[in-house]
C-alpha cells in the first residue's frame, strides 16, 4: 500500500515550474486584448 505522507516528503517540484514561474514575474505579459487597448487610447487622445 502507497505511504501518501511519505510519498509527498519526498515530492520535489520540478524546475521547469519554477522557472516559468521566475518568467511570468519578470517578464511583461502583454496579450492581444492589452495591445489592442492601448491602440484604441492612443487614437482617441489623436
Amino acid at each position: 500500500m502507497i505511504d501518501f505522507d511519505k510519498e509527498l516528503a519526498k515530492y520535489q517540484p520540478s524546475l521547469e515550474i519554477d522557472e516559468a514561474e521566475e518568467a511570468i514575474y519578470k517578464n511583461d505579459l502583454t496579450d492581444l486584448s492589452d495591445i489592442i487597448d492601448r491602440i484604441l487610447k492612443e487614437k482617441k487622445k489623436q
